[in-house]
């Protein structure tokens, strides 16, 4: 099989000043085409747990202001875009997670989760703490965020994207902005939870070329990055058959 350099970045917030809104100062709103940008790699799970393994033992911010925002109401209106909600999705559901899985990844090749068996959704979804917020654009489902907490009040943003049809339209980085701030606020929502003291991602240079830029507009800062050959495999495409050379 042959294979193709990729170069994946690994992105941080260590405070919950870190993060810029929509239309922040020095920022403009949204790159012109903000998709997919949950960058899987040859290794899947394994090499996530390599790249925790690897945030944890940097410096985080404890000695910084870590205070979580405020909470805010679960349906939170975006700042304009008539007709687009963010809502958690609060009843773990094995089926629209999947969906929601192979219809914003399945032009930018997400295939760690494919083969998961109904089990493994559900004992995921069900972890304390993980939460999952979905952007409504007219009642349609336009993209989701999934947040992933993890020990040392660490929550990672798993996964981020927007179903073809919805991106360049200025949802994506009310989005992340809105999934980033229920990262900083997670323990509020869940009695027991250590306070939220840093937030980190990683994104590719396979999920666009506006895809470091647009963490980056969210004030995240980058900690590491690592360049290695991955296999060319063609995107799955949201279903059986209709990848794009099906």
């Amino acid at each position: 099989m042959s294979t193709v350099p990729v170069t994946t970045w690994y992105l941080e917030q260590t405070s919950p000043a870190d993060l810029t809104p929509p239309g922040g100062s020095g920022h403009r709103t949204e790159a012109p085409r903000q998709g997919a940008q949950r960058c899987e790699a040859r290794g899947g799970e394994a090499r996530r747990q390599d790249v925790r393994s690897h945030a944890a033992r940097l410096p985080d911010a404890r000695s910084r202001d870590a205070r979580p925002s405020r909470a805010q109401p679960r349906d939170t209106p975006p700042e304009g875009g008539a007709g687009v909600r963010i809502v958690r999705a609060e009843v773990p559901s094995p089926e629209f997670s999947r969906f929601l899985y192979t219809a914003v990844g399945g032009d930018v090749t997400w295939t760690d989760r494919l083969d998961w068996p109904y089990a493994r959704w559900q004992e995921f979804l069900e972890r304390p703490g993980v939460e999952t917020w979905v952007a409504y654009d007219r009642g349609t489902p336009a993209g989701f965020i999934e947040l992933d907490p993890q020990a040392d009040g660490v929550v990672e943003i798993s996964y981020f994207g927007l179903l073809p049809a919805f991106r360049g339209r200025g949802i994506g980085g009310r989005l992340l902005a809105a999934g980033t701030a229920r990262a900083w606020d997670l323990a509020e929502r869940w009695p027991g939870r250590e306070v939220t003291r840093r937030v980190w991602v990683h994104t590719c240079d396979q999920d666009g070329p506006y895809a470091l830029e647009n963490y980056r507009r969210r004030g995240f800062r980058l900690f590491d990055t690592r360049t290695e050959k991955e296999p060319d495999v063609p995107p799955p495409g949201p279903w059986p058959g209709a990848g794009p050379r099906a």
